[in-house]
């Protein structure tokens, strides 16, 4: 037999539903009696059911949310706290326990507590920051930040906390997984962790389809959207989901941003031997090895008339003009390439066009890095688990970080010598871990 629900329809909720089917763009949160709900924008359903322009709200470019003022108060908020170490967990750089020499710190407490503490001494010096935050699928713990709160109201709000008494609340499917509470979450963070970086350093964010689209507005807001730097697609597994209803997500998200992009002169990832095996030397240049560019410009003649102008072919003494394409360079720099031996014609001349020759000896500084990083070269969410199974005896994260993904992040400001002294942060959240059985 059913269990009864002991209570009638809420009309209000469901006129609300069916107006966003219709209307999705109307739907928007507001905050009433200190709880978030959904709610009817009515500027924006009385613009849908009108045929001309409804005067209201005067309009501009904004991101907004409910309580984003409390979160900009929070963030830039003062704290009466301090950090103390625990000497009986510490580890010195030699293993002894109980030693403070280690080149590694790890700290436990609220993050947002924390970073505003770190301020003290790290102020602009971190070099790169990298955050796993929770993603908002509707089972996440989300920290809430009102430090003075009372027990009883912090008890009576959410009834949640971890080991060090820290608020959470469940951001579930039955509140609509509403965005106001996560973004109230890491807009302070991010915030503190600007104030962190150093002018050239850089802040890796994980995330994946449920908040990417307003992690994205938010760093746009916070470090300025001038200083994006890339949206990494990391392919975090390879198998496709049979438990999938509609579509298996093989992909994720991995935003960068600077903290001023225009003292970072460029980004290099170290070389590897995949990378250097598409070098050789078929004409024995004294050189050594190479690859090679086209010549040709994806520009037209008309569009660019200073790069049309005809070629030499050195083995089949004829001159070569492209139909319809100009050149990458001018013809001063092409009469250059050509008294350097730069162009490749083929081991006989048989190319239609040249190809301009790159030399690995002259690849200093690494590679140019791409937007998209394979699971073998970054490893998986599967692999992660079953490392870190290995090592705990349990599974206790869903959906760990390969630690093949965290090395290459910092790698990219840690190449060879270069940046070896760097501070790396993570302040990623982390809950109490279950007992043991």
């Amino acid at each position: 037999m059913d269990t009864l629900k002991m209570h009638s329809l809420d009309g209000v909720q469901r006129n609300i539903e069916l107006i966003g089917k219709l209307f999705p763009n109307a739907i928007t949160e507001v905050k009433r009696d200190g709880k978030v709900e959904h709610a009817i924008d009515f500027d924006v359903l009385r613009q849908e059911l009108s045929d001309s322009i409804v005067e209201g709200r005067e309009e501009r470019y904004q991101f907004t949310w409910p309580d984003k003022k409390k979160a900009m108060l929070a963030a830039n908020a003062p704290i009466t706290a301090t950090l103390r170490p625990v000497v009986a967990d510490s580890v010195g750089k030699d293993g002894t326990p109980g030693g403070f020499d280690s080149e590694n710190l790890y700290i436990e407490g609220d993050n947002l507590e924390v970073l505003k503490l770190l301020q003290e001494t790290y102020l602009g010096k971190v070099k790169m920051i990298y955050i796993d935050p929770p993603y908002n699928t509707g089972n996440d713990f989300v920290y809430e930040d009102d430090f003075a709160q009372s027990t009883e109201d912090y008890m009576g709000n959410s009834g949640q906390y971890d080991e060090e008494g820290n608020r959470m609340v469940t951001n579930t499917e039955s509140n609509g997984r509403f965005h106001t509470d996560w973004l109230n979450m890491i807009y302070g963070r991010l915030k503190v962790a600007k104030s962190l970086l150093s002018e050239d350093g850089l802040i890796f964010i994980s995330i994946d389809e449920h908040e990417s689209h307003n992690l994205r507005k938010i760093c746009d807001e916070i470090f300025g959207g001038q200083n994006f730097v890339s949206q990494i697609v990391w392919e975090k597994r390879y198998t496709r989901s049979n438990n999938a209803k509609r579509f298996t997500t093989l992909t994720e998200p991995l935003l960068c941003y600077a903290k001023n992009v225009t003292v970072i002169t460029d980004i290099k990832e170290k070389r590897n031997e995949k990378a250097d095996s598409i070098y050789s030397n078929p004409d024995n240049d004294p050189r050594g090895v190479w690859t090679s560019v086209s010549y040709v410009n994806p520009a037209t003649k008309d569009q660019r008339p200073n790069l049309a102008y005809p070629l030499y072919n050195p083995f089949t003494g004829t001159i070569v003009e492209h139909p319809t394409n100009a050149w990458k360079y001018e013809k001063a720099t092409y009469e250059k390439h050509v008294k350097e031996n730069r162009l490749y014609w083929g081991k006989s001349g048989e190319n239609t066009y040249p190809r301009l020759k790159k030399f690995l000896s002259e690849m200093d500084g690494g590679m140019v890095p791409v937007d998209l990083w394979r699971q073998d070269d970054t490893g998986t969410t599967d692999q992660a688990s079953k490392e870190l199974e290995n090592l705990l005896g349990r599974k206790i994260f869903d959906f760990p970080k390969p630690k093949e993904l965290v090395m290459r992040v910092i790698s990219l400001i840690v190449n060879g010598d270069a940046g070896k002294d760097s501070i790396i942060l993570d302040f990623s959240p982390v809950l109490p871990l279950p007992p043991m059985l």
